[in-house]
């Protein structure tokens, strides 16, 4: 399979990043943007988007992005740190590069933006498995 095939493939088998809306806006092999609004189901208390739902745009960027190296890449830890708070309508982008792949170990700062501005930076490590996407 294609590496930039895999992304659209993983989304179409995953359910939690359907149901958020997340849509694959560019992808090549060791990069994928991708983008969502913000719902009225996606606020907590306070009326902000719960602070899951950047995390999972950039760990979806994230996951995609280790994959189109052709084998299955698993994160195994990930942060994040939220810089500003969103609201419904609000629509985010989190683009992941991974440029060289030369171990089992990959590292990446993910940059979340509403618009030019970063509202949220995610770190994550993937591990890369010897088996193959088909």
């Amino acid at each position: 399979m294609k590496g930039e095939q895999i992304p659209h493939k993983m989304l179409s088998q995953d359910a939690y990043s359907t149901w958020l809306g997340i849509e694959i806006l560019e992808c090549e092999i060791g990069r994928c943007k991708v983008g969502m609004t913000i719902r009225g189901d996606m606020l907590n208390s306070m009326n902000k988007a719960h602070g899951g739902i950047s995390y999972s745009l950039a760990d979806t960027a994230f996951g995609f992005a280790a994959n189109t190296h052709g084998k299955y890449a698993v994160s195994i830890e990930t942060r994040i740190n939220h810089i500003e708070a969103l609201s419904e309508g609000d629509y985010i982008v989190a683009e992941s590069v991974i440029e060289t792949v030369k171990n089992k170990l990959g590292f990446n700062i993910i940059e979340v933006k509403r618009g030019d501005e970063i509202v949220a930076l995610f770190k994550g490590v993937v591990y890369r498995t010897q088996k193959d996407w088909e």
